[in-house]
C-alpha cells in the first residue's frame, strides 16, 4: 500500500525496514509505525500538534465527550465495509481515538490505515492500538498507491482534492466530518461581542459527489472543569482567551453545545 514519498515507487517492507527501487529506506519504529515525511516536506522542525495538546486532546476524548461522534463514524463505515478485503484511511489520525474504536466494529481482516502529520501523535496512536498500520506523512502528499481505499475518514482534518481522487477506488467514499453552525457557541459567546455561526452550507468536494448528511447535536454536561479545559486546549479558540476570562468561563460553564456535520462523498464513475 505505501509508497516512496520520495520517487513514488512501491514500498516493500524487509525486516524493520520499508525500501523502493530507487533505495530510498524508512525504518519501522519500535511502536510500529513508519515516517514517511522527508525534512524537506515539513514546514517546521517539529510539525502538528505538541505533546500538551496531544495530552490535552486524549484525556477529553477518552473522557467519553465526543463518543456519540464515534459511533456515528462507526455505523457510517462500519456497515458498509462489510469484506474483510475492506482498506480504510483515518486521514489526520491524531493518537488514533476514532479509528481504534472503528476497527474494533469492523469485519475481521479488514485493512485501516492512519497518517498525521506529528510524529508525537502517531507514535502514541501505534502503542495503542497494533493491529493498526500508521504512518507520519502529509495530507497533501500521501503516500499510498493510486485507488487504495474503500473509505476515507477526515475528521476536521485538510487535504488535498486531487490526493483524495487519487487513493479511492472506484465508488470509494469519503467521509467528512465538520463543525455544525451551533458547535461549542458558549466559546464564541465568551470572547466575541457578535458571535459567526459555523456554516452549514454542503462543500463541494472536486472529483466526487455528496450522497449523505447526517446532522449530530447534542449538549455536553460538563461535571469536571479539567475536561473544559482540555476541549479549550484542542481548539483555535484557545488563544483568544487570557488566563482571566479562561478561568472564568471554565468555572462558570455547565454545558457546552456539541453540534456536528457528517458528510458521505462518493468518488465520481
Amino acid at each position: 500500500m505505501y509508497i516512496c514519498p520520495l520517487c513514488h515507487q512501491t514500498l516493500q517492507l524487509t525486516g524493520r525496514q520499508f525500501q523502493c527501487a530507487s533505495r530510498h529506506s524508512f525504518d519501522l519504529a519500535k511502536e510500529g509505525y513508519v515516517n514517511l515525511l522527508p525534512v524537506q516536506h515539513k514546514n517546521s522542525k517539529d510539525p502538528g500538534d505538541n505533546k500538551q495538546m496531544i495530552s490535552a486532546r486524549r484525556e477529553f476524548l477518552q473522557s467519553g465527550a465526543y463518543q456519540p461522534l464515534s459511533d456515528a463514524l462507526n455505523a457510517q463505515v462500519a456497515g458498509a465495509a462489510a469484506t474483510s478485503s475492506s482498506s480504510i484511511l483515518d486521514l489526520g489520525c491524531g493518537e488514533g481515538y476514532y479509528s481504534g474504536r472503528l476497527q474494533q466494529a469492523l469485519t475481521p481482516g479488514a485493512d485501516l490505515y492512519g497518517i498525521d502529520i506529528s510524529k508525537a501523535a502517531v507514535k502514541y496512536a501505534a502503542r495503542q492500538y497494533p493491529a493498526m498500520r500508521f504512518a507520519v506523512a502529509s495530507a497533501y502528499q500521501l503516500p499510498f498507491a493510486d485507488n487504495s481505499f474503500d473509505w476515507v475518514i477526515r475528521v476536521y482534518a485538510p487535504s488535498d482534492s486531487a490526493e483524495l481522487q487519487r487513493v479511492i477506488k472506484p465508488q470509494g467514499r469519503l467521509l467528512s466530518v465538520n463543525p455544525g453552525p451551533n458547535h461549542l457557541i458558549e466559546m464564541k459567546q465568551a470572547v466575541y461581542s457578535e458571535v459567526k455561526l459555523h456554516s452549514d452550507v454542503i462543500k463541494e468536494q472536486p472529483g466526487l459527489r455528496h450522497v449523505q448528511r447526517q446532522h449530530l447535536s447534542y449538549p455536553l454536561a460538563v461535571t469536571d472543569t479539567t475536561q473544559l479545559d482540555n476541549l479549550l486546549q484542542m481548539v483555535p479558540l484557545a488563544w483568544k482567551f487570557n488566563s482571566e476570562n479562561r478561568q472564568t468561563f471554565v468555572n462558570a460553564t455547565r454545558s457546552i453545545s456539541i453540534d456536528f456535520l457528517l458528510d458521505v462523498y462518493q468518488l465520481n464513475d
